[in-house]
């Protein structure tokens, strides 16, 4: 992930760092001059008049800014490569004021541009990325285990973007954390989807509820969640059709389900692959049903990773998961030093 998006990272610190050090081109001198300056010329002055000079010849010689022009100028050329790499719009423009306030107009040693400008940078990408607290997660699963009462889980997402998988994946992850689930076919539009749905559960040693397709997606998904009640399971996991999201009748089903269901967590599906494509969707998803958190799938070939970058930013909605592959272990937190070590920025 990230292989291209890094070496744009990369020239563009070059560029600005290369900029910073071409602004105020000075003559050859050093600070030692100031010695040369006759002693008496100061013998009538505080002695902290020959600091103060002293300070100032040292900010002339040893000390560079970047004008506000200069900045402007080369980070239209940046910004370009930002998008290129599907990093949102708004992204790119948060990035930018960023790193204008903590470059423009401010002292940069010589010889440390690169080290500064990369300080900058990081602090900028780290600004937008929103990381999900797994934790938040499991104490809600603990707090309803007590009252008797099983967390539901509201998996949402388009067509093709692993969401089937994904809910697997989690599935998996709260099994390994001692919780227990029922799966929810409720996607019963789509061809297989419910004998998709059950081949996981099969390998899992999951119960799924399930109706006949072209049944109504909210009486499955309240069948799952009184399965759970009796049979003391502490999380429903309900499968949805795929929806495209400009699709009016079926994103009032997906209302439909959130009305009556009340999930405690609704999470967004995405693929990566999609760039900006998917940042829309998680914005159009987050209107219709409020996501909590979203799960960016296919990470693993993502070689522009603008949509890791973008999605939580946008949505001000957490990242909790990157899928990674297509086992039930390729799932991983999202974690934002991580992120910034991928991205050449750690250090």
């Amino acid at each position: 992930m990230f292989e291209f998006l890094k070496k744009k990272l990369k020239d563009s610190i070059s560029k600005i760092s290369g900029t910073i050090k071409k602004s105020e081109k000075l003559e050859e001198t050093s600070i030692e001059k100031i010695e040369e300056v006759p002693k008496q010329k100061f013998a009538e002055k505080d002695s902290k008049e020959r600091v103060t000079l002293k300070e100032k010849i040292s900010k002339v010689l040893f000390e560079k800014k970047l004008s506000e022009n200069e900045f402007n100028e080369i980070f239209s050329e940046i910004k370009n490569d930002f998008l290129e790499n599907n990093i949102a719009f708004e992204v790119v423009e948060k990035i930018r004021e960023s790193l204008q306030n903590e470059i423009v107009n401010k002292n940069v040693k010589r010889g440390e541009e690169e080290k500064y400008v990369k300080k900058a940078l990081k602090n900028a990408i780290e600004g937008v990325l929103i990381e999900g607290d797994l934790n938040l997660v499991i104490n809600k699963v603990k707090e309803n285990r007590e009252k008797g009462t099983p967390t539901k889980f509201l998996f949402v997402g388009i067509n093709g973007s692993g969401k089937t998988t994904t809910l697997a994946k989690f599935a998996n992850w709260l099994k390994k954390n001692n919780f227990s689930s029922v799966f929810a076919a409720s996607d019963t539009f789509r061809a297989a989807s419910i004998e998709q749905l059950e081949k996981h559960a099969i390998n899992l040693g999951i119960k799924v509820i399930k109706h006949q397709y072209g049944a109504d997606p909210c009486a499955v998904a309240f069948d799952a969640n009184e399965y759970a009640k009796t049979h003391r399971i502490d999380c429903v996991l309900i499968d949805t059709a795929g929806r495209q999201h400009v699709n009016k009748n079926l994103m009032e089903e997906l209302k439909k389900i959130h009305r009556v269901i009340k999930p405690d967590f609704v999470i967004f599906v995405g693929d990566s692959l999609t760039g900006n494509d998917v940042v829309q969707q998680a914005k159009d998803f987050d209107k219709i049903v409020p996501i909590d958190f979203s799960i960016l799938t296919k990470t693993d070939v993502d070689k522009k990773g603008g949509a890791v970058i973008s999605v939580g930013y946008v949505t001000k909605k957490p990242i909790l998961f990157l899928g990674t592959g297509q086992g039930y272990d390729d799932i991983k937190k999202f974690n934002k030093n991580e992120i910034l070590e991928m991205l050449g920025l750690a250090s």
